[in-house]
């Protein structure tokens, strides 16, 4: 297997550049317009975590209360992320990958040395970009001797303007209290300026919740680039998470995940026996207009 820094995959209408060394993550992700000019379908956060889509494994967002119970077990986990109260994300887009094979437009990497709380895993993901659709395939085992509960996710970043539209159709949506936590579900029609059954623009005020019932297809369109990316993901995936701070943020976070915020308390996690696995995929495209 081979050590690098960066990867770059292209074809004749994208670009895409993979760090193996912080946690195969998706640097940039480029499409090509017809003048010649190359445009970010994603937008690389300036936080503490400076990635454009990162990998989340073995869950995905917060576990409250220091750990979790399973199986009449208490299994404690350490916060993971500076400033933050609760682990957050798993590990695996803290850790280095290894890149396993490549050609021009397809990479796989993998993850030998999982390890937080009583997770002991190991991941791979492939990347594959086809006539500039980037294609992302995350498997995660489990290699505790041990059965535990495992999620996965993705966590693309996204330009935001005050024209930017999205189009994802849910049908609940949870709440959040004051540290991120979700404290109760409620139907959709409770916050109809959440609804983006049809292409809507984005909430003006802090937005952070996590919405059920997702069909695994979104659509976000970027007037001022004039493109729109469309968004797959595999029927696992049938949550999403909206982020976005305030109406004048330049970024927004649209994450197709398996389960909703702090599962290992609220339930919607997948039991992975000591050998098994679960895979994910999510598919970005865009097209101009």
């Amino acid at each position: 297997m081979m050590n690098v820094d960066a990867i770059e995959l292209a074809d004749e209408r994208a670009k895409v550049v993979v760090s193996p060394h912080r946690g195969a993550a998706i640097l940039r992700y480029d499409a090509l317009r017809s003048d010649g000019v190359f445009t970010p379908l994603i937008k690389p956060s300036e936080g503490l975590l400076k990635f454009g889509s990162q990998l989340l494994a073995p869950w995905s967002n917060r576990i409250s209360g220091g750990g979790f119970e399973f199986d009449k077990r208490f299994h404690a986990i350490e916060p993971n992320v500076e400033g933050e109260p609760f682990p957050l994300h798993g590990d695996a887009f803290q850790k280095p990958w290894r890149l396993a094979r490549r050609t021009g437009t397809e990479a796989e990497l993998v993850l030998r040395d999982g390890a937080i709380g009583p997770y002991r895993y190991c991941a791979s993901v492939l990347y594959t970009l086809e006539d500039g659709a980037l294609s992302t395939i995350l498997t995660v085992e489990n290699r505790a001797d041990i059965r535990l509960p495992y999620g996965l996710g993705f966590h693309p970043w996204f330009p935001r303007t005050a024209r930017t539209l999205l189009q994802a159709s849910a049908n609940s949506v949870w709440l959040e209290d004051e540290n991120h936590l979700p404290t109760r579900i409620v139907p959709l029609t409770a916050h109809p300026g959440w609804g983006f059954s049809k292409h809507a623009p984005l909430p003006d005020a802090w937005i952070n919740n996590a919405f059920e019932g997702w069909d695994g297809r979104a659509s976000i369109v970027q007037p001022d680039d004039a493109v729109a990316i469309s968004i797959e993901a595999s029927p696992a995936l049938n949550v999403f998470i909206l982020y976005s701070p305030a109406r004048d943020a330049d970024f927004f976070c649209f994450e197709p995940v398996s389960h909703s915020v702090d599962a290992h308390h609220t339930g919607g996690l997948r039991t992975l026996e000591p050998g098994e696995s679960m895979t994910s995929q999510m598919r970005m495209d865009c097209h101009e207009f």
